[in-house]
Formats: structure tokens, sequence, C-alpha cells
């Protein structure tokens, strides 16, 4: 299943990928209209344990499975097994280029659309910690 920006397929590039810490999304299932809003990392850290060569652990960046993503909600988990991933339309509100911004812009999108007051969300928690100087001016 495809991420859309900007109503367009997302072509991921080397380019943007460096560019880019992550982003924020909405996941709507598309028969009941339901969504749920969140924000994803495009590279997770890894620590490479010691070996004969290796005389220390060393972490390094390797790819998240932001491309195979439907969130972190139980039932849009469930969901996704009796019904499948073509029934799911993933679109990224924003690009973020550090990790405060994810989490800044994604509680943003959340409180904007009222997601724990309406019916029509998955999302059942708000949960950010936000330091001003995390945020690029």
């Amino acid at each position: 299943m495809t991420w859309y920006y900007q109503n367009k397929p997302l072509e991921p590039s080397e380019e943007m990928l460096s560019d880019y810490i992550g982003f924020v999304y909405i996941i709507t299932e598309k028969d009941t209209n339901m969504k749920y809003v969140g924000k994803k990392l495009f590279h997770r850290s890894k620590t490479l344990p010691v070996t004969k060569t290796r005389k220390r652990k060393k972490k390094t960046l390797v790819e998240s499975d932001w491309q195979d993503y439907y969130g972190s909600s139980t039932r849009v988990k469930e969901n996704l097994k009796t019904k499948g991933s073509e029934s799911y339309y993933r679109e990224i509100l924003r690009l973020c280029k550090s990790k405060g911004e994810c989490s800044y812009y994604e509680a943003k999108e959340q409180f904007d659309r009222e997601v724990l007051l309406r019916e029509d969300y998955y999302n059942g928690i708000i949960n950010c910690r936000i330091n001003a100087s995390h945020l690029k001016k």
C-alpha cells in the first residue's frame, strides 16, 4: 500500500530520506471513514554487538518500517488483519526535519482535529513532551 503526499503517491528518494527525519500522517479506513493521526520516523537506531573485530558496541541508523506502517493503534492493527491493507488510505500531512517537530505537529494535528472528542477517530491518547529547543526555527 502506498503513502500519499499532497494527493500524489510518495516516491521516496535518498535526498528526501536524508533531509527529513519523519512525518505526521493520517490513516483513513475507506468503508467506515474512521481515522488515525500519528507520526513515524524514517530511520531507527540499531546497536551492533561486540565482535572479534569490533571491541565496542556501535550505534547505526537503519531505515524503519515506515513503508509498511499502519499506526500503533491496536484497533487499526486488528482491522488490518481482517480487512487487508487495500481498505486503508495513508496520507502524509507534513514532512518533519526533527523529532521535536514530528512530536509537535502530531500533537497539533490531534488537538486541531479533536481526535479524543470525536467518534470517527481511533486515537485514544495524545502523548507529547516537547521542548522549544527541539524545534528548528
